[in-house]
């Protein structure tokens, strides 16, 4: 196995990565704010990170995944307040989209995915340590805050300049601008919405709710310990948010909080990040709506590098499903195979060590891909020849397994009668367009069944079709 390297946001450098213990990678990764459905921006990152624990775990580690659920926060208090709710009733509906949104993606399961309104006292004693250390004080009005200036690494991660840290000004809400780095709240004290939402717990300060940013220091440090080995998110969770959990985790425990950070580029749609204040979001319900599949959108991901970012545009799910119906029709030819090739076997090989190289190489999925298909290229052009070597036949599929067992591209197979249903339909909008000679309908509908791989043949007595 090729070395395993990553970049790391802290030092800025493609470095090698294991695990401190050699055996299990201890990694936490910043999961969804529940007061909406997570958008496809979000599902870029979740897809990132599902694609480090599968390669993880095919460098041999085995692996402890934490991530969170926001479920108590500034967006959700205000849309509970809004609709004359409590904020679990707001959190709960969207809690479980986001599982079933993720396993419509083929995201694997956590081992854990802590809510932050479960984990109140362990908050609490957090914040306690930082007062107690000399780190944190209370406001006036029982709010506590950490002090920025009492910690001298603030801004390690961010690389923020120390001109914009404006020592003694607070911030009270959990995201900022990076030019007012202020003294931030670890505890909130209750207002009038806090408590009529249910969103306001007894502590020592008086009654109030935790900020953000300790929400993950305290449930990171629960599950994974005081250090671990890796911390993951969206490139946007720098500052504020993974700087303020560097700096309160590490004034209180005196040890280095996590060894490696790794972010996720932007998704973009038409140049702009997406993002549900600008409006222009796609979730995972509208990608079930139009028929995409959740390895259709997979593969769209991984054309990219996670440190690239990425535009949604409008024909990238198409060329997306024409290359995840390659890969299917290639599936199933590999299962029905009777025999291979010694070449066969040499193609495997090659593919396989080109894609270690690739994803152990700070995970670069989009040479992974390639090195997919050059062998599903050069495998089809193999058993065409009709060799009867079984040995180079498993050595093929085997191969094909593992660099599936990361990417997970094999869509699952329609039935015939859906298949069929689905063609005679295109096949009728698309004649029904050409009688009105709108002839740019009737080519987009040859289009989408070309995509599926489909065939089609217009003659006398109509139009026949067939897979391609």
């Amino acid at each position: 196995m090729p070395e395993f390297r990553l970049y790391n946001t802290l030092t800025r450098r493609v470095e090698p990565f294991a695990p401190t213990d050699g055996q299990t990678v201890r990694m936490y990764t910043c999961g969804p704010t529940v007061y909406n459905a997570a958008h496809l921006g979000n599902f870029r990152t979740f897809l990132f990170e599902d694609l480090l624990r599968r390669a993880f775990r095919l460098a041999g580690w085995e692996v402890e995944q934490v991530m969170n659920l926001t479920d108590v926060d500034d967006k959700i208090i205000r849309k509970a307040q809004a609709n004359g709710q409590h904020i679990l009733e707001v959190t709960e509906p969207y809690t479980e989209l986001f599982h079933k949104d993720r396993r419509y993606l083929r995201i694997e399961d956590a081992e854990r995915y802590p809510k932050a309104t479960e984990h109140i006292p362990e908050m609490i004693e957090l914040v306690e340590r930082l007062v107690a250390n000399g780190v944190a004080y209370v406001a006036d009005d029982g709010s506590v805050y950490f002090a920025i200036d009492k910690f001298a690494d603030y801004g390690k991660l961010s690389q923020l300049d120390k001109r914009e840290v404006k020592s003694g000004a607070r911030v009270a809400q959990d995201e900022y601008a990076k030019e007012n780095a202020q003294d931030f709240a670890l505890w909130k004290a209750a207002k009038p919405e806090d408590e009529s939402t249910g969103a306001a717990w007894d502590s020592p300060w008086g009654r109030g709710r935790p900020g953000w940013h300790l929400e993950c220091s305290a449930m990171a440090m629960k599950y994974l310990g005081e250090t671990f080995d890796l911390h993951a998110g969206g490139i946007d969770l720098i500052f504020p948010h993974h700087e303020d959990e560097i700096a309160q985790s590490e004034a209180a425990t005196g040890k280095q909080f996590a060894r490696c950070w790794c972010h996720g580029e932007f998704l973009l749609t038409d140049g702009a990040k997406m993002a549900k204040r600008v409006g222009n979001v796609a979730n995972v319900v509208e990608l079930r709506e139009q028929g995409i599949s959740g390895t259709v959108y997979r593969h769209f991901v991984f054309n990219a590098h996670y440190r690239k970012q990425l535009n949604l545009g409008e024909d990238s799910l198409e060329q997306s499903r024409a290359a995840v119906n390659r890969i299917g029709a290639f599936a199933l030819r590999l299962a029905d195979a009777t025999g291979g090739t010694p070449a066969l076997a040499e193609a495997a090989t090659r593919a396989e060590k080109a894609f270690l190289e690739a994803l152990f190489d700070d995970l670069n999925a989009p040479e992974s891909l390639a090195a997919l298909f050059t062998f599903i290229t050069e495998a089809n052009r193999e058993l065409d020849a009709g060799g009867t070597d079984l040995a180079a036949l498993e050595r093929a599929r085997a191969a094909f397994r593992l660099m599936d067992s990361v990417l997970d591209l094999v869509p699952e197979q329609e039935t015939e009668a859906e298949l069929a249903a689905w063609v005679e339909e295109r096949l009728a909008a698309r004649k029904a367009a050409r009688e009105r000679r709108d002839f740019a309908a009737a080519d987009a509908a040859r289009a989408e069944l070309t995509a599926r791989g489909i065939l089609i043949e217009d003659g006398p007595s109509g139009t026949r079709w067939r897979r391609g």
